[in-house]
């Protein structure tokens, strides 16, 4: 069972594929109830698939808001009401009164919460506002990093614990991209949009440093869709918008949203 299993996803998933089995296995026979940290969206997808297989557990899958890419979940028997169970997620707000928050982005707090030996599958969405960030964290941790991040980036910041319903959201802008490309390639998209050779691009690739809606992608012949969010490790991110036609000499026109 195991190995047919196995067959619907990439060498590197199965150890989250071991541990997801386990929790539903534990729920069905042992009537366990396992709330997970925070999970990407392939994770997500992973563990839900997962779970339907089992008529005999259910779970519930939230990220502190609706919109929220970063998750945690709650592994159950198929009886047990989910609706109202704690998630464990507290939002940690990180500010300062020196106005140097407008050179401080997403990259920046990730780096000072994880440089506090804090692990990536703590914390869920990180949002840059004005005047600092909400970071949406387990509750677990939230103390610690609340007693703990003192500087984000040389920058000394003060921090507050609040209740979800205090969370503020980023604005999050993409740079809008117009490409005509000779095909949906994923190597030939990602070319234009980083601006790099196709074998520059063929490097991280083939090394698995590329993922397409969070899965490992490792062909570099894979065709992108409309709404696919591709992801390279050292240059990073953007979205698939809109697949806008053919030009009159064959050539597809694409419109791309590179986050910043």
């Amino acid at each position: 069972m195991q190995k047919e299993i196995y067959g619907h996803f990439h060498p590197d998933e199965y150890h989250f594929v071991d541990k997801a089995l386990e929790w539903v296995e534990r729920a069905a026979s042992q009537h366990a109830v396992k709330r997970t940290d925070f999970l990407d969206p392939r994770q997500a997808f992973i563990l839900t698939t997962l779970v339907n297989r089992n008529p005999d557990v259910h779970c519930r899958i939230d990220g502190g808001y609706p919109a929220a890419e970063r998750k945690r979940a709650i592994i159950a028997p198929d009886y047990r009401a989910l609706d109202n169970e704690d998630m464990g997620i507290a939002v940690l707000s990180v500010s300062s009164g020196d106005g140097k928050f407008l050179t401080l982005e997403h990259g920046d707090y990730m780096g000072a919460i994880l440089g506090l030996g804090m692990k990536r599958d703590k914390v869920g969405d990180i949002h840059v506002i004005e005047g600092g960030c909400h970071c949406l964290v387990a509750k677990d941790a939230a103390d610690y990093l609340h007693l703990n991040l003192s500087q984000v980036h040389r920058v000394h910041v003060q921090t507050e614990l609040l209740p979800l319903d205090k969370l503020e959201l980023a604005n999050v802008q993409l740079d809008e991209l117009n490409l005509s490309v000779a095909s949906m390639r994923m190597d030939g998209i990602v070319s234009d949009v980083f601006r790099l050779s196709r074998t520059k691009v063929l490097i991280p690739i083939q090394a698995g440093r590329c993922r397409v809606n969070w899965k490992l992608e490792e062909d570099p012949s894979k065709p992108l869709k409309e709404g696919d969010i591709v992801s390279l490790q050292g240059f990073g991110r953007f979205k698939v918008i809109e697949v806008e036609g053919v030009t009159k000499k064959g050539r597809i026109r694409v419109k791309i949203g590179k986050y910043a």
